[in-house]
């Protein structure tokens, strides 16, 4: 393999972590387990602990880690955590609006194509979709300064009533999942009418003005947030 590519696969690698820091860190930035981390990224703990030392011990530290009290972004790791995250988020975006993909392969695409983007490009994909805020998913794309509006929403499972709620976001981590909440008429900003909870912790619902009722399981509605200001429980931002 060569230098090059090799350093590109570091690079990806780097990357990859400082966005499950964001993610499992949440709005407030909590410190985040290595356990919890190994889960997110399926790596083996072993390697979290290497990975998070050398993060920590590089010329910028792109986290603050302490083995036993988790981890948390360094400034420096935040805010490339956020740019890759734009690149993501736009790129999904435009592979969605421009490129009429599939809702469910456009996360895959962005994966592959988020770390190597340049700032000018970046700024022409922001540009032709009209610096768009939210990608296809529902996410909020940061700006290119760093800042990222909060999304106040709460889970689906966190529901213990019947109501129509507006869907506010839909996970995009499992192509299959996605794809089948698609066919349902699961959107983002579609209305949904929870009927009844299951005896399966899943859910009885419709969508929309329908009348047909489906059934959605407790690890799909996982995968579905609710705007918050709908609900009388305390949200939650992402």
């Amino acid at each position: 393999m060569s230098p090059r590519r090799q350093a590109n696969r570091n690079s990806e690698s780097v990357d990859n972590y400082l966005k499950a820091i964001l993610a499992l860190g949440g709005a407030e930035q909590r410190r985040v387990t290595s356990t919890a981390l190994a889960d997110h990224l399926g790596v083996a703990p072993a390697s979290i602990t290497n990975m998070l030392q050398k993060l920590a011990a590089a010329a910028t530290p792109l986290v603050e880690y302490e083995r036993h009290r988790g981890v948390q972004l360094s400034a420096a790791g935040k805010r490339r955590a956020l740019e890759v995250l734009r690149h993501h988020r736009l790129i999904e975006t435009f592979l969605y609006e421009v490129l009429d993909y599939p809702i469910e392969e456009i996360h895959e695409e962005a994966e592959r194509l988020e770390h190597f983007i340049s700032e000018r490009f970046e700024e022409r994909i922001a540009a032709k979709l009209g610096h768009p805020r939210i990608d296809p998913h529902g996410h909020s794309i940061p700006t290119m300064e760093g800042e990222m509006a909060l999304q106040n929403s709460i889970l689906l499972t966190e529901i213990e009533r019947e109501g129509v709620f507006t869907i506010d976001s839909v996970s995009d981590r499992d192509a299959l999942t996605l794809r089948q909440l698609k066919a349902s008429g699961i959107k983002p900003g579609a209305r949904l009418r929870v009927r009844k909870k299951t005896e399966a912790q899943g859910y009885l619902v419709s969508i929309g003005r329908s009348s047909a009722a489906f059934d959605l399981s407790h690890e799909a509605a996982g995968d579905i947030r609710l705007l918050a200001e709908q609900i009388n429980l305390r949200p939650r931002a992402i």
